[in-house]
């Protein structure tokens, strides 16, 4: 049976692709879990099974676009890959817009297959807040009593944690898990953060998460009052995420990654390598020492 033809898009093109496509992936699972809580009033679903949820569509997202892009499918991790000098800065734009594009898409395709469940639990009215809620199932949405300073504070430390194991998984002078195990880790990471600092604002952790989906919902009928509402607290899980977010990483390289022993790579059965993919990420590289007598060079010789 004869393949299929190679046929490569151009190198940005196949990196938005790839961001649009893992974001996607995890906001639709992510939004329609919450959807089918909150639509069916918990009898089909729990907050437990909204955090698996995120977790596994975390997962599954990396699956994707893990090879191609790096499966951000989020611009806090991005913007500390970057920080990090562990991805080029011109490609930040391009990963935030795809990443941003994908939340958009997966709302409206969760729209869509929730229309008539909505239409039935609100009469058709649109509301942000109240018993008949639904701009949630989107975007995240404080608790009353929680203060801005509070859901900023709580947003930077959830980013804080999430980009720093993120860190933690991918460092490969550390207990770096096989390529395939990683992303498991990491959609494990989003489900332990959702369980343990989910309940003051719904751990958006994820500046596309929220606010491509909060775009979508003031276009698709609940209107401009998704930004004003809660004291307008739509600001904070974007300016909050991606600072805690530059936070974990450059803590995580100063405490742990800067600080392992030099020898650590270059041990008698493998050493480890630093190569640039062609999307321009850093990738580590097991190579044992056949593969280093044809022409790799050992983390020490750096």
């Amino acid at each position: 049976m004869a393949s299929l033809p190679r046929c490569k898009a151009p190198e940005m093109l196949r990196l938005a692709i790839a961001e649009l496509l893992a974001t996607f992936i995890l906001v639709t699972f992510g939004c329609g879990s919450i959807a089918q809580m909150v639509l069916s009033r918990e009898t089909k679903g729990t907050f437990f099974s909204v955090n698996f949820s995120w977790g596994i569509g975390i997962t599954l997202g990396c699956y994707w676009a893990g090879g191609i892009s790096g499966a951000h499918m989020n611009p806090a991790v991005t913007l500390a890959f970057a920080v990090a000098r562990k991805l080029c800065w011109t490609k930040v734009p391009v990963y935030w817009l795809a990443q941003l594009s994908g939340a958009f898409f997966a709302s409206a395709c969760v729209y869509g297959v929730y229309l008539d469940a909505l239409d039935a639990f609100d009469g058709g009215v649109r509301q942000i807040t109240g018993p008949n809620a639904t701009a949630g199932i989107w975007a995240t949405y404080p608790q009353e009593y929680l203060s801005i300073r509070g859901g900023f504070g709580d947003q930077v430390f959830g980013t804080f944690l999430l980009v720093g194991c993120i860190f933690a998984i991918l460092d490969k002078n550390n207990n770096a898990p096989h390529k395939g195990v990683a992303p498991i880790l990491i959609g494990l990471t989003v489900f332990i953060i959702g369980a343990t600092f989910g309940l003051n604002c719904g751990y958006a952790i994820n500046p596309a998460r929220d606010l491509g989906p909060r775009i979508f919902t003031a276009m698709a009928g609940w209107g401009g009052g998704v930004f004003t509402a809660h004291n307008n607290w739509s600001w904070v899980p974007v300016v909050a995420c991606l600072l805690g977010g530059v936070a974990g990483g450059l803590f995580y390289m100063v405490l742990i990654e800067l600080q392992h022993d030099s020898d650590a790579a270059s041990g008698d059965s493998e050493s480890f390598e630093d190569i640039e993919d062609e999307s321009g990420n850093i990738n580590s590289v097991n190579v044992n020492k056949r593969a280093e007598k044809e022409g790799y060079r050992p983390l020490s010789s750096k």
